[in-house]
């Protein structure tokens, strides 16, 4: 017979062997979960960065400001030796320089960002006036012309301001024989603008938003010296690096403005054009010649002192002039003025030195 406490012990162990099956089988049954891992929220902001602001500028000049709201006004100038020098061309934004005939030049002076007191001597209209008018929806003020050309003026959609048909705002003066003697006063064309001319005109020319940054200045070659010949007149750019500007001559004279300013520009824009004969003379007997304005062909630009060649092209008169690059890209210009020389390529020429 076994001794007690032996069963005593024995049954002691099979507590304890119990007791450690039990906890062994719990703990197979009930595995500890794996930790768990927090991803942090991250708020991120989805609203775009505002778009750089363009600053405001004068639609045909490119020059930073906020522009008035009122349209622009082309006025024909006479060029012949007679009408020099002329008043009010150092303030226009936009001078187009065309061939009338017997070989000389008459101009097509745009004002918007500058609105001079007085201009003249103002002369007739010609049928390019309305591709190169047209565009901008605003006034034309002439002293008269052949009924077809006004007729064309009205058909591009201009407001005609005609001194043959009595508008108010020229007048003849004393010093000057006629018909070299006719003025007028800007204020009163702006005036007589209707009711579909009270906004700025579109934008004509690509600007750049700094001078370093026109096309010319970019990628041109150094110029000091423009000649653009025409059958009987030969005016001329010179580029001064103290004005920063290119400065007009007519032949071997310098080009001043009535009040003693050489005429200037920011930009010079010289294209080649075809002239046709209109079919018509002008009261002297002299075949009126026509700048053909739609189409395309060579140019140039020159600004900073430096030029690049261009091809310009146009689709229609109501269209704007389009200048590009030899990659097809819009050439853009130095902010100020322009002056556009429309040289024939039949008995014109150009020379850059």
């Amino acid at each position: 017979m076994r001794d007690r406490s032996q069963v005593r012990g024995a049954a002691g162990w099979v507590v304890v062997l119990a007791g450690a099956l039990a906890l062994a089988a719990c703990s197979q049954q009930a595995p500890q979960d794996p930790p768990t891992t927090i991803e942090p929220t991250v708020v991120t902001d989805k609203t775009a960065p505002p778009a750089p602001e363009i600053p405001a500028t004068w639609p045909l000049t490119g020059v930073a400001g906020e522009p008035e709201a009122r349209p622009a006004v082309a006025v024909k100038i006479e060029n012949s030796p007679q009408a020099r020098p002329q008043t009010g061309l150092e303030g226009a934004d936009v001078v187009w320089e065309e061939l009338v005939e017997g070989g000389i030049t008459r101009f097509n002076a745009v004002y918007h960002s500058t609105i001079p007191d007085t201009v003249g001597p103002i002369r007739s209209v010609r049928p390019m006036d309305a591709g190169i008018a047209g565009p901008l929806h605003g006034l034309i003020v002439f002293s008269g012309g052949q009924p077809q050309f006004v007729q064309q003026m009205r058909d591009a959609g201009l407001q005609v301001i005609s001194h043959d048909e009595g508008a108010a705002g020229m007048y003849r003066t004393g010093d000057r024989v006629a018909p070299h003697n006719v003025y007028g006063t800007m204020g009163d064309f702006l005036a007589q603008a209707d009711a579909e001319r009270t906004s700025p005109p579109p934008a004509q020319f690509t600007f750049a938003l700094r001078p370093e940054l026109a096309t010319a200045v970019r990628s041109g070659s150094p110029a000091s010296t423009i000649v653009t010949a025409f059958p009987s007149s030969r005016p001329s750019w010179a580029w001064s690096a103290d004005a920063g500007r290119w400065l007009r001559s007519e032949g071997d004279s310098a080009a001043v403005s009535a009040a003693g300013e050489q005429l200037s520009a920011a930009n010079v824009v010289v294209l080649r054009v075809q002239v046709q004969d209109t079919g018509t003379l002008d009261p002297g007997g002299n075949p009126v010649p026509e700048t053909v304005m739609t189409g395309q062909g060579e140019g140039l630009v020159a600004a900073g002192g430096q030029t690049v060649a261009v091809t310009w092209s146009k689709e229609d008169t109501a269209s704007p002039l389009r200048l590009t690059d030899a990659d097809g890209n819009d050439v853009q210009l130095v902010p100020g003025n322009t002056w556009v020389e429309l040289v024939p390529v039949s008995g014109g020429s150009v020379e850059v030195s």
